[in-house]
C-alpha cells in the first residue's frame, strides 16, 4: 500500500502525524475593556497548522535515499509542497524553521547504503 507523498517523494506510510490534534482552527483572546467589561476576539486561523510525520523504533522506517532527498528539499530556497497523506488528505506545507528533520539509522554500519533503515521526524507546517 502506498504511504504519504511529499512533494512526489513517497514517505512510509507508517510515519504518524503524531501533533494532528495539538491544533485549534479558532484562536480566542479575552481582554477588558475599560469599564471592566469582558471582550473576546475570536479569529480562524488560515495556516501554521503542524504536521509532525514521526516514526518510531519498530515502524515507519525511511530509507537514507529516501531522506536525503527530503533533506535537499529542506536544504533548499523556502518553497510550498504537496503532502498527499496515506489517507488521501492533502496539504500545502513548508519545512519548519528549526530542525526541520532529525533521523537516527536504525543500526550503524561504517558506510551506510542507501536502502539502509533510519528512524526519522519530519517537521512541517501548512501554509
Amino acid at each position: 500500500m502506498p504511504g504519504h507523498f511529499l512533494n512526489g517523494i513517497e514517505l512510509p506510510r507508517g510515519m504518524l502525524w503524531v501533533d494532528e490534534f495539538n491544533w485549534s482552527a479558532v484562536e480566542k483572546t479575552v481582554e477588558r475593556s475599560i469599564t471592566g467589561a469582558q471582550v473576546i476576539d475570536v479569529f480562524t486561523k488560515v495556516a501554521g497548522r503542524p504536521i509532525t510525520l514521526q516514526a518510531v523504533e519498530d515502524q515507519g522506517w525511511i530509507r537514507r535515499a529516501t531522506l536525503l532527498a527530503v533533506q535537499a528539499l529542506a536544504d533548499g530556497p523556502a518553497g510550498e509542497y504537496l503532502l498527499k497523506l496515506a489517507d488521501g488528505r492533502e496539504f500545502t506545507v513548508q519545512f519548519a524553521p528549526t530542525d526541520p528533520i532529525s533521523a537516527q539509522p536504525v543500526s550503524r554500519p561504517e558506510l551506510p547504503g542507501g536502502t539502509h533503515p533510519y528512524v526519522a521526524t519530519l517537521r512541517l507546517f501548512t501554509v
